[in-house]
């Protein structure tokens, strides 16, 4: 849970805090997300969401796309004694990410996102946040 503001530095590293950091534990996978974010699972989700995804049809081609767009952008999550991430080029180019980033907790992975793009998500939530939450306890949620 939380939201964390950090700075990716000029090798492309930036701090993981502390909280997510354990919720990730060791072995967690960072990919290309949603909403040109990017999520991070821990090792046993990630696995859990791997075994979904290779029993998709391989004869759809939406399925073969999420998955090529999942597994091709992954990397394992290594942080290092100073407890940064180094994240690689193609990932931070996805999220549109050059120095300020906001690290969010959402449940089962972590979402990083540049802090232009979550802002202006954010901005564009909140404004329909109610409409959606009635939609969704409508959906029986």
């Amino acid at each position: 849970m939380g939201e964390f503001h950090h700075t990716v530095d000029d090798k492309g590293r930036l701090f993981v805090p502390q909280p997510l950091r354990q919720g990730l534990g060791e072995g967690f996978v960072v990919t290309r997300g949603l909403d040109r974010s990017l999520f991070l699972f821990p090792a046993a989700a990630w696995e859990q969401l791997a075994e979904r995804l290779r029993a998709l049809p391989l004869g759809r081609g939406e399925a073969r796309s999420v998955v090529r767009f999942l597994f091709s952008g992954a990397q394992v999550g290594e942080v290092d004694g100073k407890g940064r991430l180094l994240l690689a080029a193609h990932l931070r180019q996805h999220a549109g990410m050059d120095r300020e980033a906001v690290w969010l907790g959402v449940g089962e992975r972590v979402e990083l996102w540049s802090a232009e793009a979550w802002a202006a998500y954010a901005a564009m939530a909140r404004g329909d946040f109610e409409r959606m939450a009635e939609a969704l306890v409508d959906a029986g949620l």
